[in-house]
């Protein structure tokens, strides 16, 4: 019951105040600042000049927002720009997380450009709109107070004269009356004449006269200025008063429309910026670890199994052959040049260069060099990607050739383009002449052709890639195996033999003397030439004092010559230096290192020997 009770209360104070508020409205509506303020002439002046200046204040409040958000809106496009991703960081955006990061940002810049679109818009609908009303309310209110200043001085003007009036005829009326009692006190004066009494009657007539006059102009007067003042404060005053109250009115309209418009600005775009939270969201959701894993397998993964254990070698087995030298040689890192890392087999290829070999076998290590050798692409990486693990270069490959699949199906799209506009223009010369398209549609086939040309080479890559099983233990494992499964040992005469696991006895002389002589090892340089250089004794030491060298191997025939394009000063074992322009003879090609072996006369009448950069020097072999 009492709950019943309040709510009706409730109910009938809220109707009671929906009531006064209408009637307020509607007394409001039939009451005017012409009637009611007809005596606030000045208050209205000043009251109407503060609202105007509010409005003005509410347009430097716009103005300063508009920058706020331009410049909020500034620094997140240069806060995106700075994060944007570098291009050496564009292989890190198959991650979901990347690709995250990167809708992330541009999700942000959508919402920069909202706060722009919020900024402008401000700018050109509000302050505009702003401005400009303020502006005409300024001239209206203006012009109002002057027709109000006008009628002001016309009203004070007439009273003036009513004034004016009023004070001629009370002067009027005491001149007559004066006049008057003067030709009373004549007339009954015995002493005057006939003629003097009648003097003092015409003045006293005359000042009668001007009497009535003034009299007559004070009621002119007085009902001209009663007309005005009564059509100055029911009419023309009360017009102006409410020609300033519509200018106020439509100033504190202007102000309510204008703060809508302000907030229906911001609602506009709220939307659009929901959406881009949204996408953030969406963005930030779409990460998915296993997915990145997965993806972090694939890129580094080489195809390789881990190596296996080192065996335990057992030197009680090995007391029988107390006429050997046995040795365990422990993994060692792997020697490295500047052209990569040289494995134990790398090491091996140098071998056939220091062996005595016909001319035939020179001539096909030539031409295989000139046909089979690899460029190195823009990043470094070999043409084939041969120094790629298994798996990545397959990979490479076959992203190579759906590249170039893309780019020969762009390239016949665009000969056959150039076809047709060819065949038009043949048919019609006066649309265009066939002659200028015929240097483009050569170009175009030359292009498209050695982009077939490509793809078959990389295929082939592929084709040879996938042939070659993968290898089944990493370089390291390799090493490890070739290290414990091989046992060196010197016999008294100086040679060295190698004894494989399997009893195959090999001779392995030309595989030390290649290790011995690559770049690291030192004894590549004019110190440890070749015999006959004019350092024998030199190069017996650094051997070891192996005669069996001396009898085996002789001075390599010159392979070509080369001209050195780069001064090059030699800063590792096994190089010599060597100036720009330099005529040097090639003794050993590149096996895939980066670096070639050339000699060259010395004033010893020997030879100085060692290794230079492949990329210094310019090649000319001989056929």
């Amino acid at each position: 019951m009492l709950a019943l009770l309040a709510s009706g209360s409730s109910r009938s104070s809220s109707n009671n105040k929906l009531a006064e508020s209408e009637n307020s409205a509607q007394n409001s509506s039939n009451m005017s600042w012409g009637t009611e303020l007809w005596d606030q002439n000045d208050n209205l002046a000043i009251h109407t000049n503060r609202g105007i200046d509010a409005l003005d204040k509410y347009a430097n409040f716009l103005r300063d927002r508009v920058a706020i958000e331009t410049e909020y809106a500034g620094k997140l496009r240069r806060l995106v720009k700075n994060y944007q991703p570098k291009k050496k960081e564009e292989e890190d955006n198959e991650f979901t997380s990347m690709q995250a990061f990167r809708n992330l940002l541009k999700e942000v810049g959508d919402l920069a450009g909202q706060r722009e679109v919020v900024s402008e818009s401000l700018q050109l609908q509000i302050i505009a709109g702003v401005t400009l009303l303020s502006k005409t309310l300024r001239e209206e209110r203006k012009k109002c107070l002057s027709d109000g200043a006008n009628l002001q001085h016309n009203l004070t003007t007439q009273l003036s004269s009513l004034d004016r009036a009023k004070r001629n005829y009370e002067k009027a009326y005491r001149d007559s009356e004066k006049a008057v009692d003067s030709y009373k006190r004549a007339d009954m004066d015995l002493n005057l004449s006939r003629a003097e009494v009648e003097r003092y009657k015409n003045v006293m007539t005359a000042k009668i006269q001007q009497s009535d006059d003034a009299k007559n102009e004070y009621a002119n007067q007085l009902q001209k200025t009663n007309n005005l003042q009564q059509q100055h404060f029911s009419m023309l005053l009360p017009a102006v008063l409410n020609r300033l109250q519509e200018l106020d009115e439509k100033r504190t309209r202007g102000f309510r429309e204008f703060i809508v418009g302000a907030a229906d600005v911001e609602s506009s775009v709220a939307p659009i910026i929901a959406r881009c939270m949204e996408g953030i969201v969406k963005a930030g959701e779409s990460i998915n670890e296993k997915e990145d894993t997965f993806k972090v397998i694939e890129r580094y993964q080489s195809g390789f199994t881990p190596p296996i254990d080192i065996p335990f070698e057992d030197l009680s087995n090995s007391v029988k052959d107390s006429a050997q030298d046995s040795t365990y040689t422990y993994p060692l890192p792997t020697p490295t040049t500047r052209g990569g890392t040289l494995g134990a087999i790398k090491l091996k290829k140098r071998v056939g260069i220091f062996n005595l070999f016909g001319s035939n076998k020179q001539r096909q290590i030539i031409e295989a060099c000139i046909t089979m050798k690899n460029s190195l692409t823009a990043d470094g990486q070999k043409e084939d990607f041969s120094d790629q693990p298994p798996n990545q270069r397959r990979k490479k490959l076959q992203a190579k050739i759906a590249e170039l699949t893309q780019n020969i199906a762009q390239e016949t799209k665009a000969r056959d383009g150039l076809m047709k506009m060819k065949i038009v223009y043949e048919a019609n010369s006066s649309l265009g002449n066939p002659m200028t398209v015929e240097g483009q549609l050569n170009e175009s086939e030359h292009k498209l052709e050695k982009l077939k040309v490509d793809l078959k080479k990389y295929q082939d890559f592929l084709e040879k890639a996938c042939q070659v099983p993968v290898a089944t233990s990493s370089p390291q494992a390799t090493r490890n195996q070739l290290q414990n499964g091989h046992r060196t040992s010197r016999h008294s005469n100086g040679s060295a033999d190698d004894h494989h696991d399997d009893g195959d006895d090999q001779p392995d002389d030309a595989g030390s003397l290649s290790s011995s002589a690559s770049p690291e090892s030192g004894l590549g340089t004019s110190h440890t030439s070749l015999p006959g250089s004019g350092q024998g004794s030199a190069n017996e030491n650094a051997i070891g004092e192996d005669t069996y060298y001396e009898t085996e191997v002789e001075t390599l025939n010159p392979l070509g010559t080369c001209r050195a394009l780069y001064p090059f000063e030699a800063s590792s074992e096994g190089s010599i230096p060597m100036s720009e322009g330099e005529e040097l003879q090639v003794i050993e090609i590149d096996q895939g290192d980066g670096w070639t072996r050339v000699r060259r006369a010395n004033n010893s009448n020997g030879w100085d020997e060692g290794f230079v950069p492949t990329s210094y020097i310019e090649c000319t072999l001989y056929a």
